[in-house]
């Protein structure tokens, strides 16, 4: 599978390389559309008077459109979070018949275990395109008073030991935190500075649902939810849906423009309860990232931008850590000094993250759709993330955390050279 040209080495995906188990050589899988559906910020068309399957039914006719191909080409399809039996409800309200569906649900990283598990699927001729697609509604939920403000993953099995001491899923990134401070001496400016950046970067992002500036100041001086966490520690609540079509090669010349390839891939867990937690400061992404790059054949110093879920800024410090874009403990001071901003030396979560742009429930398919609309050259004026010499990125890696970082799905993806 061909990689970015220049700097980086030449390599072939773990899902395009070798042959099959029935000798046929594997297929390369690219990116074929892409799409988000209007809900998500004040500005664009409310989701107040949509149902999340309306959601994904606009973000999924969005995304073949933007590849050009009809949806009888679609045999595959993943699907998580939402009927009684996930993605049969959704294929039937989609209309299609797909013969090959994945309802993988490992929380915020699902999306990119999917993609995973999907580009497998396609290199090993199981299907030939795959649509992924999400939609929910929590906001505007909340808002009608149909769900609560919070969260309940229920008491059964290994959380029935937690449970009882109200440790909650936000406690649990907050005690990771401190850990995290307590061993590196991480401070709470650094972390402060993600959602900082974060902010900066949705600035430009006319999606985005928090545009105004912040300082480190606002951060820190903003309401307690879980020590050391104040409100804008936290992702925002919004409406949101989009989908990403992965294509095989074969589909390649009917799409409506270049493809954005699948070049490696990796998945993890780690586990339930935090007592099972072996390390605070280490997260499933050390495995799934290190797995992901050694099967593109790329380094983390080759990637050009990063997608990395963010439900909280102590997420995106201590997953940039475990991919490998700075030693362990060193997260702190790499934040600082404006890295992670769409001009920095390292751009990440370059729509403004979950904690700016959106965060409607599970955010891991929003990084695919970001990576491929930067790789593409359509982010948009001021938004588009370009090389120092001024060519457009080509390679970009997006991660996704699960749980209380209970799983990780990591993704290495590149423009055609």
């Amino acid at each position: 599978m061909p990689v970015a040209s220049g700097p980086h080495r030449s390599a072939e995906s773990h899902s395009t390389s070798g042959r099959s188990a029935s000798g046929r050589s594997e297929r390369r899988v690219a990116v074929g559309g892409v799409a988000l559906c209007d809900a998500g910020n004040g500005e664009a068309a409310s989701a107040e008077a949509a149902t999340p399957y309306a959601l994904h039914a606009q973000a999924a006719r969005r995304a073949l459109a933007d590849a050009g191909l009809d949806r009888s080409r679609v045999d595959g399809l993943a699907s998580a979070g939402l009927g009684t039996l996930a993605p049969v409800e959704v294929a039937e309200y989609l209309g299609l018949r797909p013969t090959w569906v994945d309802s993988t649900s490992v929380g915020g990283a699902t999306w990119e275990v999917m993609a995973a598990h999907a580009a497998d699927a396609i290199a090993q001729r199981r299907a030939d395109a795959v649509l992924l697609v999400y939609g929910s509604t929590p906001r505007a939920d909340l808002k009608a008073g149909r769900r609560t403000a919070n969260l309940s993953f229920g008491t059964r099995g290994p959380l029935q030991f937690e449970a009882p001491y109200g440790h909650t899923l936000i406690a649990k990134y907050a005690m990771a935190a401190r850990r995290h401070m307590h061993q590196y001496g991480t401070t709470l400016e650094q972390l402060a500075q993600v959602a900082v950046q974060a902010r900066a970067n949705a600035a430009a992002n006319p999606e985005a649902l928090y545009r105004e500036p912040i300082t480190v100041d606002d951060v820190l001086s903003g309401p307690l939810i879980a020590d050391p966490f104040t409100k804008l520690h936290c992702c925002i609540r919004s409406d949101g849906g989009c989908a990403v079509l992965l294509v095989a090669e074969d589909l390649v010349p009917d799409l409506a423009g270049r493809p954005v390839w699948i070049l490696g891939s990796g998945t993890a867990v780690s586990h339930t309860t935090m007592s099972e937690w072996e390390d605070f400061t280490v997260t499933p992404a050390a495995v799934s990232g290190r797995t992901a790059f050694a099967r593109a054949g790329v380094e983390p110093h080759d990637i050009d931008l990063a997608q990395i879920y963010d439900a909280f800024t102590y997420m995106t410090l201590v997953t940039l850590e475990d991919l490998g874009f700075c030693a362990k403990g060193e997260g702190g001071a790499f934040v600082e000094e404006g890295r992670l901003l769409r001009d920095g030396a390292l751009p990440v979560n370059t729509d403004g993250g979950g904690l700016s742009a959106c965060h409607p429930g599970m955010r891991g398919l929003f990084l695919l759709v970001e990576a491929v609309r930067q790789l593409r050259g359509e982010a948009g004026e001021g938004r588009q993330v370009r090389r120092r010499d001024g060519t457009l990125p080509e390679l970009a890696v997006a991660s996704g955390t699960g749980g209380w970082f209970c799983s990780s799905g990591t993704v290495v993806l590149g423009r055609a050279p």
